[in-house]
């Protein structure tokens, strides 16, 4: 399977994310998340544990190998200081069927959120504070543990 992980300050190009995971492929399925642009927020930063995150991320979609057949898997995620608007992650998958490429999307995409090793820390009217993880999400990546 190919795999592509890129943990990057800078902004990535979907476009070009999605020719790489599309050779073979009878279905690709991507998500691009984006920084939400909600009340004062002003900028979103980014921390991540060099090494140990890509390791991790790495796992992630070997799970979702193991469950779905994928024919590749690609995670781009972006840290650093973002502002409202910019895109933050890119998480495609592709499939000989696009029931197995939505659903190992949406996997790696519920476990980005729940675990993967990064840390948000947001500035709103001036006030920096780290963000807490949301009881949402938790439930929604719940589903996959059985």
């Amino acid at each position: 399977m190919k795999t592509r992980i890129a943990i990057q300050c800078e902004p990535f190009d979907a476009a070009a994310e999605i020719a790489g995971l599309s050779d073979g492929a009878g279905a690709v399925a991507t998500f691009t998340g984006f920084v939400r642009r909600e009340g004062d927020l002003a900028t979103l930063r980014l921390e991540h544990y060099p090494g140990m995150t890509e390791r991790e991320i790495a796992r992630h979609i070997g799970e979702a190998q193991a469950r779905w057949p994928l024919l590749a898997a690609t995670v781009v995620h972006r840290v650093g200081s973002l502002k409202p608007g910019e895109p933050i992650v890119f998480v495609g998958t592709a499939a000989l069927h696009r029931r197995e490429a939505f659903a190992a999307c949406e996997f790696l995409m519920d476990y980005l959120k729940t675990r993967a090793p990064f840390w948000k820390e947001e500035t709103r009217a001036g006030v920096t504070r780290w963000v807490d993880a949301k009881a949402t999400d938790d439930h929604a990546a719940a589903r996959w543990k059985q």
